[in-house]
C-alpha cells in the first residue's frame, strides 16, 4: 500500500508541473497585440479555465496523498539509522564465554622463558 500510494504521488507531481507549465502567464495577451497569433486550442478563454480547475484539482490530490504517506511513515516501525543497526548488531553477537574442560589439561606453551627476545 505504501508503494503504491509513492508511485501515485510521483505521477500526480508529474501531472501537476505539467499543468503549471502549460499555463500562460498574466502578461501573454499582451504578446498578441504586437503581431503575435492566438492559440486558441481550447477556445478564447477555455485553456485557463481547464487548466485552472486541473491545476487546483491535482493539487488538491497532492496534498492528500503527501498527508497520507506523512501518516504512512510515521506509523512504519523500522531501524535503518547506522547507530540503530550497531546496536542491534552488538547485542546479537554477544562474545560467547568459553567454558573449560577442568578434566583437560591447559595447553602448555613451548616458546622458552628464559631467552630474551632477539631485537
Amino acid at each position: 500500500m505504501y508503494t503504491l500510494l509513492i508511485v501515485i504521488h510521483v505521477l500526480i507531481c508529474f501531472l501537476m508541473i505539467g499543468a503549471i507549465l502549460l499555463q500562460s502567464g498574466k502578461g501573454a495577451e499582451i504578446g498578441a497585440s504586437f503581431g503575435g497569433s492566438s492559440q486558441t486550442v481550447f477556445g478564447s478563454r477555455g485553456p485557463a479555465n481547464f487548466l485552472s480547475k486541473f491545476t487546483v484539482a491535482v493539487a488538491a490530490i497532492f496534498m492528500l496523498t503527501s498527508f497520507s504517506l506523512a501518516i504512512m511513515a510515521k506509523e512504519r516501525t523500522f531501524s535503518s539509522t547506522v547507530i540503530d543497526l550497531k546496536k542491534k548488531a552488538t547485542s546479537q553477537t554477544a562474545p560467547a564465554t568459553t567454558a573449560t574442560n577442568p578434566a583437560a589439561p591447559a595447553a602448555e606453551s613451548h616458546a622458552p622463558t628464559d631467552t630474551a627476545p632477539a631485537h
